[in-house]
């Protein structure tokens, strides 16, 4: 095994091949962990659940603020004024994030109200209100040749967007549920939990901005061990509650195909507004690629604080895990093949 100057290893023989060909169809170590900890979770639901001698659900909790406080931490607010002037891509952007996606699923409530699907239709829902994803958006318009600074941008503001926007969409549908979903209480805990972290680590981006980015990788990491804990304890709960019991690998797999549909459904409306308004291919990158994509990470820690009760979370979180391996799955290829048709062109 050896080293290269990023600190990951890289193994000889055939296994880089295998690796190469994994990451390139978005199959990365945590996705392959995300359904570790699902499968651990209905073989060892008690682990997850117990809060003796430590609740894994109070270290998750601890760890989503955690989280905004280092995200928050490497906002620069100097970037987020230069990006200010392309304001149509944002537009796009950020429509598409908060209302395309949400109007898009809305209609369907009315199929699966009152049916054993409403709590995974909920779930779907739930993806629909979900700020963009930040890394994974920048790091395929890179790919691309699309405009990396807007990306950076609107990745940035959406993340800062959906800490108010998801819970109030979501509102629409808990506030007269059985979910225990009080909006005073929530946006409290948003403000304690989520806001107030970041607010901080902007506060202190001066400081220790410099540290945050040279050590991202790291905090890569601790963000995606934090949301693994929370995927786990969410479906301990949900398998100890038996959850689960009323779907069928049918009804799963009409999700997948379902989730897949929605991403090139967003995909193509995309495209097609931002060639109506005339943008250049660096924008119409950008704006397919952030606009298109969901955040796991936002969904996975927001879920802590929106669903208190924690029995149907994992449910709630099961359409966002599958969008976000499809999303990786399919903006990786398009990502490649923009890449290519650039350096023909």
């Amino acid at each position: 095994m050896k080293r290269e100057e990023n600190g990951n290893p890289q193994p000889v023989g055939l296994i880089p091949w295998a690796g190469a060909m994994a990451a390139r169809v978005g199959l990365d170590w945590f996705l392959l962990a995300l359904l570790g900890m699902i499968v651990l979770a209905y073989l060892w639901p008690e682990l997850g659940v117990d809060r003796e001698p430590l609740s894994l659900g109070d270290v998750a909790n601890y760890g989503v603020s955690l989280i905004f406080f280092f995200y928050g931490l490497r906002l620069s607010p100097e970037k987020l004024k230069v990006g200010l002037s392309n304001w149509k891509l944002h537009v796009v952007v950020q429509l598409s994030t908060f209302i395309l996606f949400p109007l898009l699923i809305l209609p369907l409530y009315t199929l699966f109200r009152d049916t054993p699907q409403e709590l995974l239709w909920l779930g779907v829902f739930y993806l629909a209100a979900l700020p963009s994803t930040v890394s994974s958006s920048v790091v395929m318009v890179s790919i691309a040749g699309g405009n990396i600074p807007g990306a950076i941008f609107n990745a940035s503001i959406s993340s800062l967007m959906g800490i108010f926007i998801t819970p109030l969409w979501m509102g629409l549908f808990l506030t007269s549920s059985a979910a225990g979903f009080d909006m005073g209480s929530v946006m409290g805990k948003l403000v304690l939990q989520v806001l107030l972290p970041v607010v901080l680590g902007i506060l202190l981006h001066r400081y220790w901005g410099a540290f945050a980015e040279r050590n991202k990788g790291r905090l890569r990491v601790f963000d995606q061990v934090i949301i693994l804990l929370i995927v786990f304890t969410s479906f301990s709960e949900s398998f100890a509650r038996r959850m689960f019991s009323g779907y069928s690998a049918l009804d799963i797999l009409i999700l997948g195909g379902a989730m897949i549909g929605l991403f090139f459904l967003v995909y193509g409306i995309i495209y097609g507004i931002t060639k109506l308004l005339g943008f250049n291919r660096e924008n119409q990158i950008t704006a397919i690629f952030c606009g298109s994509k969901k955040s796991l990470v936002h969904g996975t820690v927001m879920s802590k604080v929106l669903f208190p009760g924690g029995n149907m979370v994992g449910i709630i979180l099961l359409p966002i895990m599958i969008y976000h391996a499809l999303q990786l799955l399919a903006s990786s290829v398009i990502a490649q093949a923009e890449a290519r048709r650039k350096a023909v062109d």
